[in-house]
């Protein structure tokens, strides 16, 4: 297990995320958001079908496309670039400073602590029934598997093929997939949790819950 106490540390150093906004093709750039420090907001809505801030129009044959925050947060620096100049297609415009919010903060902390297991090959997962209907009514904290169990079902091209899981015995504590969406090869399906460590897991998640600071 990680030494949990010396990533909080270095996440409490630096508490946020840095993301590139990069031009999505070429054309022409024309800055809303023109100056570092200035503040904006990510997509919401229950879908999120609102946008979020409008940072920068990109033209094209007459045609601008605006590119919208990811994230909430603030323009951190902005490329070398003047307004309505000419750009290439992944060339950098602007970095966004997003602070980590608790449930950022334990997602990392879980990533990095638990024993992940990955997906084996690009396909729609699903958990055994009975494991499948465990999760629903007592949630994911109730299974406890063991290293060569049958655990996951892996449709794939009309096919569907058993995933025994591979790792320590333990409880499974983070899922990290959805129900009929496509999970990329080594992506993580579960996060699992030896049962001896974890009483040290939950500590830390209290810690971080009660004593993380968010900022605006």
């Amino acid at each position: 297990m990680i030494d949990v106490k010396e990533l909080l540390r270095e996440l409490r150093e630096e508490p946020y995320e840095k993301i590139s906004i990069k031009a999505p093709h070429s054309g022409k750039v024309e800055f809303v958001a023109k100056e570092p420090g200035v503040r904006v907001v990510g997509p919401s809505g229950t879908w999120k079908e609102v946008p979020g801030t409008l940072l920068v129009r990109m033209e094209r044959e007459n045609v601008k496309k605006p590119l919208f925050a990811p994230q909430k947060g603030e323009v951190m620096s902005l490329g070398e670039i003047e307004n309505g100049q000419f750009v290439q297609a992944g060339q950098e415009l602007m970095t966004i400073r997003h602070y980590l919010t608790r449930e950022e903060v334990i997602a990392r902390i879980l990533r990095r602590s638990l024993s992940l297991f990955l997906a084996p090959e690009k396909g729609k997962y699903y958990f055994f029934p009975d494991v499948d209907i465990k999760i629903k009514t007592k949630g994911s904290q109730s299974v406890h598997i063991k290293d060569g169990m049958e655990l996951f079902i892996l449709s794939r091209m009309k096919r569907e093929t058993s995933i025994r899981y591979s790792g320590p015995d333990g409880i499974i504590y983070a899922v990290y997939f959805e129900t009929n969406d496509s999970v990329d090869r080594d992506s993580p399906l579960i996060g699992v949790c030896p049962e001896d460590q974890l009483g040290q897991i939950q500590e830390v998640v209290s810690r971080v819950q009660s004593d993380w600071e968010e900022r605006d």
